[in-house]
């Protein structure tokens, strides 16, 4: 009865242990997640990415290619403009932001995608997870799950996020970035993630991105005569209007309204009639990539420029803080009231 006892107690023992070995530790897949980047040659994904940061959501379709060491191609198609859709670039050129559509692209001085979380990004997710000591983490049945610190330099309304990883692949399946209450304000759902795959020479190159129609729409599309409406910032961090001014150019009609108060600055409107007929040199940008949820626009330490629907938009301050241009600019995307 004894040695029977015994046998169930080792075998119970026995079948504990093997199931603890089965288990997965935190330090565990950190480290297989590093051990990933550090052998694969490179990634292409696809995902859609939802941004709850205004009255209306905006949606975006994702084509991300990386190789190693340092070259990213990251397609950002808008189904609610089209000719706003974009490509996030860098080479050995440097980092750009290109509007195939529009004919129109920034070159930055810019340690993108480095200086700032990436929610897209397999290398930024892996970073965020380990640079947060206080990071928790859960393994669901497919999924091991880390909530992070997130490193948005230019918008603290986003402290924190969800992280899903395939357990078989150690691959990003789902970001959920949060608020300081922990409500989801930008979630991104991978479709599909390759390591290792073979991407074409031409990949990285701005030529090939400019001229071509990855995006689905045609490079160089005609501009639309659609009425030109001027829109307002919703926040204006206590400055007031004080003069409307509208000339005409040889593109079409430009605003320019001037904000004073405790804070001024100024917002330039122009309307898009005519687009280059052909591939110019990138404009140089003392400054960096940032999205506004809506688009990409090119950030300085006292400007931020972007295009939406067709018109170009210049916001120019000696005064307002990065982050402040940031809360003017996707003010204006919501209304239209002064």
């Amino acid at each position: 009865m004894l040695k029977k006892l015994s046998i169930g107690i080792m075998v119970t023992l026995l079948i504990l242990v093997l199931a603890a070995c089965g288990q997965k530790s935190k330090e565990d897949v950190v480290n297989k997640l590093e051990q990933t980047l550090e052998d694969m040659s490179g990634y292409q994904a696809q995902a859609s990415m939802s941004l709850k940061t205004g009255e209306e959501s905006q949606k975006y379709n994702i084509d991300i290619a990386h190789k190693k060491k340092d070259y990213y191609r990251v397609m950002l198609k808008n189904d609610q403009d089209k000719e706003g859709s974009q490509i996030i670039l860098k080479n050995d050129d440097g980092v750009f932001v290109l509007t195939p559509a529009l004919n129109k692209s920034f070159k930055f001085q810019s340690d993108w995608p480095n200086n700032s979380s990436q929610p897209y990004l397999y290398q930024s997710l892996v970073k965020d997870v380990l640079s947060d000591a206080e990071a928790t983490f859960k393994a669901t049945e497919n999924h091991f799950v880390f909530e992070t610190k997130t490193n948005y330099q230019n918008n603290n309304n986003l402290p924190y996020q969800e992280i899903y990883f395939n357990k078989k692949t150690f691959t990003p399946v789902m970001v959920k970035v949060l608020d300081k209450d922990k409500n989801i304000l930008v979630e991104v759902e991978f479709s599909s993630f390759e390591l290792n795959p073979e991407l074409a020479e031409d990949t990285f190159e701005i030529e090939k991105n400019m001229t071509s129609s990855l995006l689905g729409v045609p490079a160089m599309a005609e501009a639309t005569d659609v009425e030109f409406e001027i829109l307002y910032p919703a926040t204006n961090l206590g400055a007031e209007l004080a003069e409307s001014k509208e000339v005409e150019t040889t593109n079409g009609k430009r605003v320019i309204l001037t904000y004073e108060g405790a804070k001024n600055f100024t917002l330039v409107q122009e309307q898009v009639t005519a687009y280059p007929a052909s591939t110019t040199s990138p404009e140089m940008i003392e400054g960096e990539p940032v999205s506004l949820g809506f688009t990409m626009a090119a950030l300085s330490s006292n400007s931020l420029e972007w295009n939406h629907n067709g018109v170009n938009y210049y916001l120019a301050t000696e005064e307002l803080t990065r982050e402040e241009m940031i809360e003017v600019a996707t003010s204006i995307s919501q209304t239209a009231v002064k």
